[in-house]
């Protein structure tokens, strides 16, 4: 009976252990670059094309990294350069084609280029008469009060159509979660350029360090597809 019982506690240990070898394993997780999808890594880190940070993405990025499929922008106040309030949606992107950026007025890397080649894409925008409204959206707005908006614009000699937003942390942070670019460190901001036609419901990623005629192209581009709704 002893050597019976015994046997019945091997069989059942066994089962347990198989029952446990044979749990799903968990998949690694997998860290891609915003701007370039292509750029992966099993640990997170910077891309070694343009030194954003990695996120997490789960499952892996679209085929088309450049496809917006799905955005809704809140019509929330912000202020511009000059201190007046508006309409975020309502003022700036409705029907019209929109190229946006993100910056802050401290930053000493990428936003200065970011904005001088938000400069020469609206002088090309002058010079082929072609309607669109730049948009540059501070990623720190504690600190880039409507007047420190004002001196940078003047700085960089920004043109009417060309609209520096700040506004309350909670409205920027929700704005920046809406249009997919919040991050928590603002140093770690994305230098990419929203590129959208609003009336056809159509938005695209560009890099925002690409060159003014590259940028200027994209904006061409996005105003030639057939109108087929706003999707706000």
């Amino acid at each position: 009976m002893l050597v019976k019982v015994l046997m019945v506690v091997v069989l059942f240990s066994g089962a347990a252990f198989s029952i446990e070898a044979q749990k799903p394993k968990t998949s690694a997780a997998r860290y891609a670059c915003p701007m370039h999808p292509e750029v992966t890594s099993s640990r997170p880190g910077r891309c070694r094309k343009c030194k954003m940070t990695l996120t997490k993405v789960t499952p892996a990025p679209p085929r088309d990294p450049n496809a917006i499929t799905s955005m809704r922008i809140s019509d929330l106040t912000i202020q511009d350069q000059n201190g007046k309030s508006l309409k975020f949606y309502s003022d700036l992107v409705k029907g019209k084609i929109v190229a946006i950026n993100f910056v802050f007025t401290t930053c000493t890397t990428t936003c200065p280029s970011l904005t001088a080649t938000f400069r020469k894409v609206q002088e090309q925008l002058v010079e082929h008469k072609f309607d669109a409204q730049l948009i540059s959206i501070s990623v720190d707005p504690t600190i880039d009060t409507p007047e420190r908006l004002h001196a940078f614009a003047e700085k960089y000699r920004a043109e009417p159509g060309w609209t520096f937003v700040t506004g309350s942390s909670s409205d920027i942070e929700l704005l920046l979660k809406e249009l997919g670019v919040y991050v928590a460190n603002k140093n770690d901001h994305t230098p990419m350029v929203l590129i959208g036609n609003d009336k056809a419901g159509y938005w695209t990623r560009a890099y925002g360090l690409s060159s003014p005629d590259a940028l200027v192209k994209s904006l061409m581009e996005a105003s030639s597809i057939a109108e087929r709704g706003s999707g706000f």
